[in-house]
């Protein structure tokens, strides 16, 4: 995602009280939404989807600050109509300029259509925040027509993502649990999971398939089939086994697991996908203006340099997949030669291990965190490289730096952290934290949907 920059045409000195917005907005062939003052959030405006090409009018609630906000955030030529005349359209101005979006002009009446229309015809993308990235991701998931196996039926923070998911039509869902269960609480809930398939995994014919296709998968290590019918009990073999088996095309899971619990089943059942040594994770890291990968932040404690090197790799591919034009930064204390020791040494060749993997690779390493991301700090310590001064997937050196490194940004710098995104599997597994929001949930699910519709 590019640095992106967003338009506000401001109309002052004009009642509004006699005019049909909505009409005008079609006679400039613009989209149009009136924004509840209820609501008066970014996330409206971005719901309202006003993100595809071309010109949008926003009716706003007269509230110029929001307004402003909404222009930057929206990223799309606007026309916000400002009830209270002048002052309302001056503030609003002056507002948009500090949320860093293009003023295209300031005109007095509606009168000019054709003038109007030559305002709006800018070219502007959305800038990247929270709200513009989910609703990405929403849209990106329903394209890919995937099916998502859900086995954790008995969380109400899994139902209502579910509803919420299948009254977006983002995914087919199979939901694990007892069914008359998980209706009885959902109707307690007031949410629909009608469109979702509801299996108990204890009582399914599919148990007795299964048990006998993971005691093959499993015979070298001398699991009986008797054995393998008491594993199929457990909640994440049995939709592990579903994805195995071709029955979903992904799984989501550990909002009451463990992340041990959630992705073992498929090291044994699924396995790395081909030329993969290693599985590891990033994070999607939606900061205002940027998005960022960070990895790996969530499975392997101490990678080697051939390790960090795949993960480079992957982590490209896996980002690219999201919209970024990867940019890889191997981290470290040092930048190129200006320290020494056995980690520099590793991160060295870790760099070399990525570009033996794949020479179209953007990847640059040692760097420390300031080179790798700040201009100014690059063209001091190393200038004429394609990646310092603008990576925007970075790999850490061990699970410890990751981990500290995205929440700090989480916690400190308000940045959306989505994931651990799994790499490195035949079909795409993605774990929650037990500490998982409904939104959380509602963007894993997603993300699956899309790894799952890459790989088709």
């Amino acid at each position: 995602m590019s640095e992106s920059r967003s338009a506000l045409v401001s109309v002052i000195g004009q009642d509004f009280s006699g005019v049909d917005v909505e009409a005008f907005a079609a006679a400039l062939g613009s989209r149009y939404a009136s924004l509840d003052d209820r609501d008066p959030s970014i996330s409206a405006v971005v719901s309202a989807d006003l993100l595809a090409d071309g010109p949008a009018i926003i009716k706003g609630i007269g509230e110029p600050h929001f307004d402003a906000v909404a222009a930057a955030a929206v990223g799309v030529p606007l026309l916000l109509v400002a009830p209270d005349g002048f002052h309302a359209a001056d503030q609003a101005v002056r507002n948009a300029k500090e949320e860093k979006a293009t003023v295209a002009g300031v005109v007095s009446s509606l009168d000019d259509v054709e003038g109007l229309r030559g305002q709006l015809a800018l070219s502007a993308e959305p800038v990247m925040s929270a709200p513009v990235f989910e609703q990405q991701l929403i849209k990106q998931a329903r394209a890919a027509r995937a099916h998502v196996v859900l086995p954790e039926g008995d969380d109400d923070r899994i139902l209502i993502a579910a509803s919420q998911l299948l009254a977006n039509d983002v995914c087919e869902l199979t939901i694990l649990g007892d069914k008359d269960s998980m209706l009885a609480r959902a109707e307690e809930l007031s949410i629909d999971i009608s469109e979702a398939r509801l299996i108990n995994h204890l009582t399914s014919p599919l148990a007795e398939e299964f048990a006998a296709e993971f005691a093959e998968l499993r015979k070298a290590k001398g699991v009986t089939l008797e054995q393998a019918r008491e594993t199929m009990k457990d909640i994440s073999y049995f939709a592990t086994m579903m994805v195995h088996k071709g029955l979903a095309d992904g799984m989501v899971s550990g909002a009451a697991h463990t992340t041990a619990h959630t992705i073992k089943p498929s090291f044994q059942i699924i396995k790395t996908a081909p030329g993969a040594s290693v599985v590891s994770s990033i994070f999607l890291m939606v900061m205002r203006d940027r998005l960022w990968a960070f990895g790996d932040c969530a499975v392997n404690p101490n990678p080697t340099a051939e390790q960090l090197g795949e993960i480079a790799v992957v982590s490209a591919k896996t980002a690219a997949a999201f919209g970024i034009d990867p940019r890889v930064a191997v981290l470290s204390y040092s930048t190129g030669d200006s320290g020494s020791g056995p980690d520099v040494d590793r991160a060295i060749q870790a760099v070399a291990a990525a570009r033996a993997l794949d020479s179209e690779v953007k990847v640059e390493g040692p760097l420390q965190f300031d080179a790798a991301c700040d201009m100014g700090v690059a063209k001091k310590k190393m200038p004429g490289s394609e990646v310092a001064g603008q990576a925007n997937v970075f790999i850490f050196p061990d699970l410890e730096a990751g981990n500290i490194a995205y929440k700090t940004a989480q916690r400190t710098a308000g940045a959306l952290a989505v994931g651990p995104i799994l790499q490195g599997l035949n079909k795409p597994v993605n774990d929650l934290s037990r500490g998982a929001t409904v939104p959380d949930i509602v963007n894993t699910v997603a993300i699956t949907a899309i790894q799952a519709g890459g790989a088709k």
